[in-house]
Parts: structure tokens; sequence; C-alpha cells
């Protein structure tokens, strides 16, 4: 099997073509110092580029070789030197090949030193020379494709892309173990130029990665910059124009972040091109062998009362439905239905007996451990394995994260207050766990006002400070003035948030607008202690992977649900369908899922959307979410 540095390098080398890279893979008997040698590089470019190498070196591994050479330590190269020659008369039964081997030379260099032997065989008796050399060891200087760079204060990816000339992407391919957010004093791999050639710096700029199929129209649109604005910013504009990954140096007041949100929504039927057959596995744990069949009352009950057997079904029931809306567009599909049990052993057998080397997908097993052995075993395959509702312990190159990460809904959050808190004012209110969280906040809105939970009365047995929940009303006395106040309340505490959500609400009059807001919305937020009129009252929002669909429109889907089942679907029915109707619209729309996954393909079906981001040494995760609210006793996308 191909070990995971072989397929991540793999994906390295494609995405750092612009770069000349070239791809080796390592042969048996190979050295570092002979491939270093063979492509006129050093063994410090291999291991920057490479530097799983020093520890997992073998053959069949896949290594990266910058194609340009510059200065590093000398390379010693050894070569032979003639220092004179051995007589030797040739006894019966010798041969060429008997003496090469005894006097460690070739055979060709007895036959340069003796020439008659090119047109007449050795004979008994023959007076040879066989000629003697020594090693001679010398020091070739070649030098460094690459250069380490020490991270300086207020130093980010984008800036130091644009330093030394190169994209993101590039960057992050010379620092596989980069961390996400760098911080001063990391040391990186960076291209060697000359320190003149360098970029300069300049703190009074922002810097933005330009986007695939991005041009000036559509950066006009998101940066209010014109192309000539641009280009007297960046002269090397008007030579090159402009390239997906290139970074730009624009006014410092310009907003860089959160640009994948404005990618418009894709509809893949006006794409579908690929009509073969799909080969999809549904691998789900129905634990069907505690299922008695001949007892039809306990069944019932037990799907009743078995939440992980409701929720498994919920969602076969919308896989189901995905593939008669898409047999309907003209897409077939071979769906082969697996057992996991929820059961590691389970899903080793499973994949004992079966061959998924030609499936087009499998949507995995929900167990984190089970999902990370399917994901792994079919990674030599490059065959895609789908996180349907859970988020994957490791997100190898094959796998497709549903789910967002929770720092992207937070930053979503925090971007979506920012589009309007340069007319509004923000308060933070947070309990002590969420504390840090919340002081993070202050990057984002200085003029903040943060307000957090009280201590807790000690007792008698003990000093130890305690969060009590609590805040005292005269807090919020003269906080909410005329205008428009967000809120952030930051807690996983059901009655602090009750308590909270309701000395706000009391604050609301027809002059004074308050909008409630959480980067996390946990289940403090819900139950009987909550009070949804004042959610509603509040307009609370908050982010998330999905929206609940729209009662008041008319959908064929939910409406074929209720037909059948006389019940509006639930959210894993929903999830089910979405999920499974975008995987075979994106496999009819291209060769493969990988190739119909790029972050400016966004897709938007009953509750869910999917736009996926590739990661440099991983696999593809959903970026695409939405921010909803309370609307009078509704939840609602907001805009």
């Amino acid at each position: 099997m191909k070990n995971i540095l072989t397929v991540l390098l793999i994906a390295f080398a494609i995405s750092l073509s612009a770069q000349n890279y070239k791809e080796h893979r390592v042969k048996a008997g190979e050295t570092i110092e002979s491939i270093a040698k063979k492509y006129l590089v050093t063994p410090f470019d291999i291991y920057a580029l490479n530097p799983d190498a020093k520890t997992k070196f073998q053959m069949n591994t896949v290594l990266i070789i910058p194609d340009s050479k510059i200065k590093n330590e000398p390379i010693e190269e050894e070569s032979r030197e003639l220092i004179g020659y051995k007589k030797h008369k040739v006894k019966r039964k010798e041969t060429l090949y008997g003496l090469s081997k005894k006097y460690n030379v070739s055979e060709d260099e007895i036959k340069k030193a003796n020439r008659f032997l090119y047109s007449e065989n050795l004979k008994k008796g023959n007076k040879i020379r066989i000629p003697k050399y020594r090693t001679v060891i010398s020091k070739q200087t070649l030098n460094n494709t690459v250069k380490k760079y020490i991270v300086q204060p207020k130093e980010g990816k984008w800036r130091i892309a644009y330093k030394f000339g190169i994209t993101v992407a590039e960057l992050e391919g010379l620092n596989p173990s980069m961390n996400s957010i760098i911080q001063p004093g990391d040391e990186l791999n960076v291209p060697n130029i000359e320190d003149k050639a360098e970029k300069q710096i300049e703190t009074t700029y922002n810097y933005y990665e330009v986007l695939p199929k991005e041009g000036f129209y559509r950066l006009k649109v998101k940066l209010d910059l014109t192309q000539e604005q641009l280009e007297t910013l960046n002269p090397e504009l008007k030579e090159t124009g402009l390239k997906a990954g290139m970074v730009l140096k624009v006014p410092s007041e310009v907003n860089v972040d959160g640009s994948l949100s404005n990618v418009e929504i894709t509809d893949l039927k006006m794409n579908l091109n690929n009509f073969e057959t799909k080969k999809l596995a549904l691998m789900m744990p129905y634990r069907l062998d505690r299922v008695d069949v001949d007892e039809v009352e306990e069944t019932k009950k037990r799907i009743k009362e078995d939440k992980l057997f409701s929720i498994v079904l919920d969602f076969h029931v919308g896989v189901v439905m995905a593939l008669d809306s898409a047999k309907q567009l003209g897409i077939s599909t071979d769906l082969k239905v697996l057992d996991t049990r929820y059961r590691p052993s389970a899903v080793r057998s499973l994949l004992d007996d079966n061959d998924f080397s030609d499936y087009d997908a499998v949507i995995g097993p929900m167990h984190e451990e089970s999902f990370d052995r399917v994901a792994s075993a079919l990674k030599r395959d490059r065959v895609p394995v789908i996180a349907a509702m859970n988020k994957p312990k490791e997100v190898y190159s094959n796998v497709f994260q549903t789910i967002p990460e929770d720092k992207l809904l937070r930053k979503t959050m925090i971007d979506f207050v920012k589009a309007d808190s340069l007319k509004t004012k923000v308060v933070v209110v947070s309990d002590w766990e969420n504390r840090a969280r919340s002081e993070s906040l202050k990057t984002d809105f200085p003029n903040a006002k943060f307000i957090f939970s009280r201590e807790k009365k000690k007792s008698k047995k003990t000093d130890e400070s305690k969060d009590g929940f609590f805040i005292y009303p005269t807090e919020l006395e003269n906080v909410f003035r005329e205008g428009k106040t967000i809120v952030f309340l930051e807690t996983n505490n059901n009655s602090f948030a009750s308590s909270v959500i309701s000395m706000i609400n009391g604050h609301v009059t027809d002059r004074t607008e308050i909008v409630l807001v959480t980067l996390d919305k946990n289940k403090a937020f819900e139950g009987k202690n909550i009070d949804n009129n004042y959610l509603s009252n509040l307009k609370f929002h908050y982010p998330y992977v999905n929206k609940e669909f729209d009662t008041s429109k008319s959908n064929n889907f939910v409406k074929a649900y209720k037909k059948e089942y006389g019940v509006s679907p639930s959210k894993y029915v929903i999830r089910g369908f979405d999920l499974t109707l975008d995987l075979l619209m994106r496999l009819a729309s291209e060769d493969s899922l990988y190739e119909a996954s790029s972050d400016a393909i966004e897709t938007e079906y009953i509750e869910n959307k999917f736009r996926y981001k590739k990661s440099m040494f991983g696999g593809y995760v959903n970026e695409a979410i939405y921010i909803v609210k309370y609307d009078n006793l509704r939840i609602v996308k907001a805009n």
C-alpha cells in the first residue's frame, strides 16, 4: 500500500506546477545524496520540501524536486584517478570477468589498457596490464533553491508570499508542517532570492490573494478597486495580468477577508455531461443483527426509542429519494448498502470482502474510528469517502468533510457583524469558560463593551473561585441607547443564557434595537428555560451548517415525502437527500468528484449548501455556511 506521504506529495507537486517542481519516485538503492546529484540540487533542498524523508525515506516514496539550483554546503563527489598498472600473466581458465572481479576494475578498463583484447580473446600466457586507480573525493558547490526565513511581528502568510513573489499555496507547499496561523519567530522555507529582490512590506497596506477565475471586474465588485488602481499599486500586473494565487497590495482599509462568501450559487443541472452509471456505497450502522423481523411491535419500539437507528433510517430515506431525483435528470446509480453495525470489526470485514477500487464515492461510516479505517484503506485508489454527519479524525486526501469547521462558523458570524459594525455598537456578554474566546473579539471590535459573569460566593469549606453564572441588572443600565446594538452572548450554561436573554429583552424599545448573536449555538440556547418569543424579539442570529426549509414555499421533495409518510421530513432525511443529490450532480458534471469540487463551485439544495476547499496536504472541507435568525418564531436565513 502506498504510504500517506506518497499521496500527499503528489497533491503537493500538482499544486506547485507553476514553480516547475518535479516528482521523483525513489528506486531501490537510491539515497538522498544520489537523487540530489541527479537533479543538480542539494540534499538541503530535498529535505526542505520533503521533511518526512529524514525518517520515512524508502522505496516508492514520491519526493518533490525543485527545478532550479542555488548555493548550499558543498556536495562530496567520488571519482577514480588512474595511478599506474600492475603486470599480470594470464593463467589457465582465467577470464576477463574473473580478472575484473579480482582486481576491482571493469572489463572495459582492462581492454583499454590492453587494446589487442578488443580483437582477440584472452589466452593463457598473455602478459597484460591491470590498471590501478585511487578514489578522489571532490566537492561540488550548488546553490539552495530555498532558504530559511524567520517570521516577523505582524507578518501573515499573504505578506510573506507577497514579499518573496510567490502564492500562498506555494508558501504552504514549501512548508508542509506550517501552522494554519503563523507566529513571530516561526522558521519558514522561502525562495532563495537576493535580498534586493525581496518586495518591501508596507504596514500601511493590506494584501489580497487572487482567487481562481477572478478578473478585474470581479475584484472591482469585491474590493472596490479599479484595474487602474490595482496596476498603480502592483506595476507587475501590466506585464503579467491577473493570475490565480498571486498576492496583491491593496489599501489598508480594504476588507480582504471572507472573499469566498461571495461565490455565486452554481446550478449543476446546466453542467451535466457525464451520464455513466455512478457506483456509490452507503456504509451506515443499521445494526440489523439486532432486528427480529418476526417481532413487528418490538421493531417499531426500537425505531421509536433508538435515536441512532432513527437517524440512520431517516438519512437512508433521503439518500433513496435523491437517487430517484437524479434518475429523473438522466443520472443512474448503482448503490450498495452496507451495515457497519457501529463496530470497527464489522467495517474491517466489509473492507476485506468488497472491492471498492472502481467506486465513484463511498458515503462513509458514522463511527470515527471506522470512518478513518475506510478512508485510509481507499486512499490508495483515490476513492472519495464522504463524511456525511461527522467530522473525521483526519481529513485524508480522499476525504470530503461535509460539516464546516467550528472556527469557520465563528469567523463567518464575525464577518457578518463587521459588515454592519461601523455604525453599530457592540456588547459582549460571556461566562468564565468562554472568556478567552470572547476577549479575542477585541481584535475585531476594539470599542466593544465587555461584561463577564460574576463570581459565586465562596463556601466556608473552600476558597476556590467558581463561576456564578449571573450578571447584575445594573450592569446593563445605560448600555443600550437609541439606535442599534449587537450583543454577543457566549455561554454553554442554560440558566445564564436564559437570565441574560430576559434582561436584554427588557431594554428593547421603539427607538432601541437590540440584535442578539452568538459564535456558538449550543444547547444553552434551547429548552424550556429559553423563551423563543424573546429570541424572535431580539432577532437572534447564529452561524449554522444548514437552514430550515421554507414551509411557505412549494417544494417537490417535501411534498413527495409528506405524501409518502404523512409528516414533514426531518433534518436527517433532508441531509441525506441534499448530500447525495449534490454528490451525484457533481459526479455527472465532471469526470470525477475531485474535478467537480473547486472552491469556485457552491451548490444549495433544500437545507444544505456545499462549497469544498482543498487543503494543501489533506482532503476537501465544506466551507459553505448559513447565518440564520429568529423571525416571528421562525428560523430563517439572514441576508
